[in-house]
This record gives C-alpha cells, structure tokens and sequence, in this order.
C-alpha cells in the first residue's frame, strides 16, 4: 500500500510517499481502509521534532475517515471516523491507503457526505464541540468566536447560532 511516511524530524522534504506492507488485525484493533484525512498542526509539529515520543519513521495522521476493510468486532464496510489517541505518534496514523487504529478510536457514522468533506470534520467537528459543551452556553446567550473565518472558529459560530435560534452579538469598541 501507499503511505505518506516522515522518515524523521525535519522539514516538509523528510515525508515521502513509499510502498509499505498493508497492516494485519490484531486484537482490540481494525484495519481501515483510508478514504481522506485532514492536516492538522499537530502533525506539523510531529514532523519537526516537537513530539518527543515519536519514533521515526512514521506515517502520520491524528485523524481519518474510511470503511472498516478488517475487524474481530466491527462490521467490514462500515464508515467510520477516527482522532487522535496517539494516531500518527505512538502508531501510524491515516496518512496511508490503509491503517491499523484501536477500536476505542473508530466513531461508526452514518453520512452521505462525499470523503473530501467527511474528512475535513471529525477533528474540527470534536474540539468545537467540546469547547461548546464546556462553555455551557444556553439558548440565547451570547458566543463570542475571534478568529471566526478558521475550522474552529466559524464551525461553531454558524453551529451555535443555528442550534439555539440566537443571532450574533455586535462588538462595540469601546
């Protein structure tokens, strides 16, 4: 299979796409057949060094979306998603036609989305949410999002606004 491998730390030139034996099943975990992944910074960071535990080479990918192509417990074909828990760190990420992750990871989704956009959403999708949750807003507070045109920053904005009826409040300069 292809993969996208860091072959140590260093800058953009140290990933390159190599052949590398698909990976096997073992228990616990599922192969995934790799249908799109996001970049994130994490692994911008990971590629140049600052991930301390990181063993080179390594192909990595804190998160993906795919099928199940191999699993003891999960059905082969489902579509799932799947982030971060040491993916592309501590093992190979989803950089890669195919990988080898923990089940605890894989999210089962039901979607029509087609791959490019299903792919841009679990990492962005789960740290806006999070966020969201741990603010506790209520319909009709008040959200103020700096920086709205990034993943994080417009996805919730436009999430917020539409699940609590609320509109944006004006900023006054003072």
């Amino acid at each position: 299979m292809r993969a996208a491998v860091c072959l140590r730390a260093g800058d953009p030139e140290v990933i390159e796409v190599r052949h590398i034996p698909r990976p096997a099943i073992k228990d616990g975990w599922s192969v995934i057949e790799v249908k799109g992944f996001g970049l994130n910074r994490s692994e911008l960071m990971t590629r140049q060094g600052h991930s301390p535990n990181v063993v080179f080479p390594r192909v990595l990918g804190i998160e993906c979306v795919g099928v199940i192509a191999e699993s003891a417990t999960l059905p082969v074909g489902a579509k799932v998603a799947a982030i971060m828990g040491e993916m592309g760190r501590e093992f190979d990420g989803g950089y890669a036609e195919y990988a080898l992750l923990p089940d605890s990871l894989l999210m089962p989704v039901r979607t029509d989305l087609d791959w490019e956009t299903f792919a841009a959403l679990p990492e962005t999708y789960l740290t806006t949410q999070g966020s969201l949750d741990v603010l506790g807003i209520a319909a009709g507070g008040r959200l103020l999002v700096r920086g709205g045109t990034s993943s994080v920053g417009g996805w919730p904005r436009c999430r917020w606004l539409r699940a609590t009826g609320s509109r944006p409040g004006r900023h006054h300069p003072p």
